[in-house]
Parts: C-alpha cells; sequence; structure tokens
C-alpha cells in the first residue's frame, strides 16, 4: 500500500488547498502503480510549528513562504 508524507510548516495551507494537494498526489501515484491501489493509497500531511523548520540555518516563518511563493 502506497504512503506518501509531507511534511511543511503549520498554517501556510488552508485546510482546501490540503485536500488538493491529497488528491493530486494520490493522482500521481496511481498514474504509476495502478488505480486499483486507490483505496490503500495514503498521503499524510504532517504539519511542523512555525520557527521549528529552518533551511540553510534559518528559520523558516509562514510568510517567509508566502513571499516566496509570489
Amino acid at each position: 500500500m502506497p504512503l506518501v508524507q509531507i511534511r511543511g510548516v503549520s498554517g501556510y495551507l488552508t485546510p482546501q488547498q490540503k485536500q488538493e494537494l491529497i488528491a493530486r498526489v494520490t493522482d500521481a501515484v496511481l498514474s504509476v502503480e495502478g488505480e486499483g491501489l486507490r483505496p490503500v493509497t495514503w498521503v499524510l500531511i504532517e504539519e511542523v510549528e512555525a520557527g521549528a523548520w529552518g533551511v540553510g540555518g534559518l528559520p523558516v516563518q509562514v510568510e517567509d513562504l508566502r513571499k516566496m511563493a509570489g
């Protein structure tokens, strides 16, 4: 059974964006592994508290991500 784990900064994605991410990632996995595995394909979104996630030696805040996303 496929399991995809996605980690990101808490508070960045809306509930609707998470739902879309889950749907699209599931579709991508099944495009390779086969549609029959849909009932047993898991996508887990784990959120890390802002400031507890670092890149390049600096903590990442939600505002930083929004600036990068444009």
